[in-house]
């Protein structure tokens, strides 16, 4: 209730008639204010004038007036610049920490707002403003999927920017990391930047002319060597094998020479993943990459087309790999060199981002411009999540608006935070026959076999 009470007081969706204080004086909004997501009140700057007199502060929201001391804002100096209180239910008169009775109007929520609100919750069809949505006009549209893609764009921008701190700055490390993180393609991401955190760079460096070493540290570290951790089947395998053997040897030395701690080799997944993603193919790939030298920050950022990007993320395995996926057991031959399909992957979460990051971090507004060049030519991808958004009226056209979704999916569909998304905005503020029109359809359809359950990659 208290989120929607802030929703209604910053989109001023006011009763008709006159705001009053509780003791009668009359209260005009002139600026809502700016919704605060920290600590202290919970609008700045606010303009209101009560009784003919303009006051410019904070507000305050709460369900019930009692919940201002329940909270410790009556001891609280970060609110004596509060000049209104506003609350569903006036139940005590509210005072500062340095003694000043604030003025108070009680506002309900509509019962329109309301109703939406609970429907918007219940609605068991992604996504549950569909009925809102697909009578909106481009402009509207477009316009949030450009919010949405700027505002994960500066995610990705913020966690590359921390991880460069991690590793105290290396910009060289961190889009290694981020590279790494994306060979995960969604199933192994978290255990492939778990693992990156953990390899020594600096003593790798000193082997990358030799790409066994590379792969037998890489394995090694990702815990990939250690038969105790393995099941028989597995074990039994790789024990039979002399390339596993030899990997393990070299990593056995290696290990010792820089004292190195693998990590658990129960962060993989292995299960309903196609041989292509297995992580020993993964590693192999990237190991190959790392030691080609063709793919670092300085080649990424020369890149000037997609097509330049692709021909320097472009990687392959080693001998061993091109007939194994797993070790001990021989497959057909192939190379396993990325699919197009994969090459586009790593350069939407590695290359752009890491460009984009670097663009700004120097101020090169060139750099920042390529990266969302890019995001613009680089093909929409596809999960069942955009093309149930395509349903709306909502269609990817590029990797850009594809991103705009996934943002759209992770950030406000999957929190239920429709208060702070603008196709929930449209889908609140709905009229009463809208709504009954949108009932009509959703029971008429309601005859229709079920959508599948939908699912996507991060």
């Amino acid at each position: 209730m208290e989120k929607l009470l802030h929703y209604i007081w910053k989109h001023r969706i006011l009763p008709l008639s006159e705001l009053r204080t509780t003791d009668g004086r009359s209260v005009e909004v002139i600026d809502p204010g700016l919704l605060n997501m920290h600590a202290g009140p919970d609008f700045f700057n606010a303009k209101v004038r009560i009784d003919g007199v303009m006051w410019v502060g904070n507000v305050e929201i709460h369900e019930r007036s009692a919940d201002w001391f329940l909270h410790g804002h009556d001891t609280d100096a970060a609110y004596n610049n509060v000049v209104l209180h506003v609350a569903a239910v006036v139940d005590a008169d509210v005072v500062t920490e340095r003694g000043d009775h604030l003025p108070q109007v009680q506002l309900a929520v509509p019962q329109q707002v309301l109703s939406n609100y609970r429907r918007l919750l219940a609605f068991d069809r992604y996504p549950p403003c569909r009925e809102a949505v697909l009578p909106l006009d481009t402009i509207k549209k477009r316009s949030w999927l450009s919010a949405l893609v700027a505002e994960r764009l500066n995610e990705k921008t913020e966690a590359i920017r921390r991880r460069v701190a991690l590793f105290e700055g290396s910009w060289e490390a961190a889009f290694f990391a981020t590279m790494a993180r994306s060979f995960g393609f969604g199933v192994n991401s978290e255990a492939f930047e778990q693992w990156a955190e953990r390899l020594p760079l600096m003593q790798i460096a000193h082997h990358r002319d030799d790409p066994f070493q590379v792969e037998a540290m890489f394995m090694g570290m990702a815990g990939l060597l250690d038969e105790a951790q393995m099941t028989p089947a597995t074990r039994e395998a790789a024990l039979a094998d002399p390339y596993f053997l030899s990997l393990k040897r070299e990593f056995g030395y290696l290990s010792r020479k820089f004292r190195l701690e693998p990590m658990a080799r129960q962060a993989w997944r292995f299960l309903r993943l196609r041989p292509q993603n297995f992580p020993y193919i993964r590693m192999s790939q990237l190991a190959q990459l790392y030691c080609s030298r063709r793919a670092g920050l300085a080649e990424i950022t020369a890149c000037e087309s997609v097509k330049q990007l692709h021909t320097v993320l472009q990687t392959s395995v080693s001998d061993y790999w091109r007939t194994h996926y797993t070790f001990g057991k021989e497959s057909s031959l192939n190379e396993k060199r990325l699919s197009t399909a994969s090459l586009n992957l790593l350069a939407i979460n590695a290359a752009v981002p890491v460009l984009h990051t670097w663009g700004c971090y120097r101020d090169d507004e060139r750099l920042v411009q390529r990266a969302l060049d890019w995001l613009e030519q680089l093909p929409a991808e596809d999960n069942t999540y955009i093309r149930l958004w395509k349903e709306c009226g909502v269609e990817a056209r590029n990797a850009a608006d594809t991103q705009a979704l996934i943002q759209l999916q992770h950030r406000y569909c999957e929190r239920k935070d429709c208060l702070r998304c603008r196709f929930g905005y449209y889908s609140l503020k709905r009229s009463s026959t809208s709504q009954s029109t949108s009932q009509s359809t959703s029971q008429s359809t309601s005859q229709s076999p079920s959508q599948p359950s939908p699912s996507g990659r991060a």
